[in-house]
This record gives C-alpha cells, structure tokens and sequence, in this order.
C-alpha cells in the first residue's frame, strides 16, 4: 500500500507564501506524474499543478501561473508546491495526486492525499 503524507498548509494574509509537501511512502512502487489539485467548496476539484517523473515537464493552472512552482524529489518520493503571492481565491483543500504503479502490474492508478486545507484570507 502506499501512503501519502501531505503538510504544509495553514491560514496565510493575502501576498504570502507556503510551501505544501506530499511524501509517498511504501515499497514496491513507482511513480509517474505526480500533482496537485484543489477543491474549494461548492466547486470541482481542479488541477493546480503537475509535474512529470523526471522533472522536465510542468503544467500549471492558468491562475496560478508565475505565482506556484512544483517540484519533486524522486529519491524521496516527495512533491512540492510552492506557493506565492496567495490570493483568497486560492482558499481550498489542496490534494496530492499521483499516478502509481506496483512492480507487479503495468498498470498506474491514481492516489491521492488526505487534502491539507489552504485559506488565504485578512
């Protein structure tokens, strides 16, 4: 099984900064594209950012563009989002996602995180 471990998140002023994290942890197990997404009540849940396997690809919302960076340490199985110059509008859960697979299938399904909640608010 594969575990998701997510932190960062808290109640930050309009213009400030945090920083979310999102270790996977288990064994017998790669992973592919790894990302974040974010619901806000009363909405779908969106893609924020996402990042491919070896880092040389990124694909960004179009809110968020120039304000958030993912990355990713592959040797720790860890995503990050840094996120600058919040906006109350980027008041949400925040969720990891990543597409697994086990050494034993050819198959990558989607995880995801418990949700680490971001307000951004005066």
């Amino acid at each position: 099984q594969v575990q998701f471990v997510e932190s960062g998140g808290g109640l930050v002023q309009p213009g400030g900064s945090l920083r979310l994290s999102c270790a996977a942890s288990g064994s017998d197990f790669s992973i592919a594209t790894m990302g974040w997404y974010r619901q806000a009540p009363g909405k779908q849940r969106e893609l924020v950012a996402a990042i491919t396997s070896d880092g040389d690809s990124t694909n960004y919302a179009d809110s968020v563009k120039g304000r958030f960076t993912i990355s990713r340490d592959n040797a720790e199985n860890t995503v990050y989002l840094q996120m600058n110059s919040l906006k109350p509008e980027d008041t949400a859960v925040y969720y990891c996602n990543a597409k697994i697979r086990f050494t034993d299938t050819s198959i990558f399904d989607d995880y995801w995180g418990q949700g680490t909640q971001v307000t951004v608010s005066s």
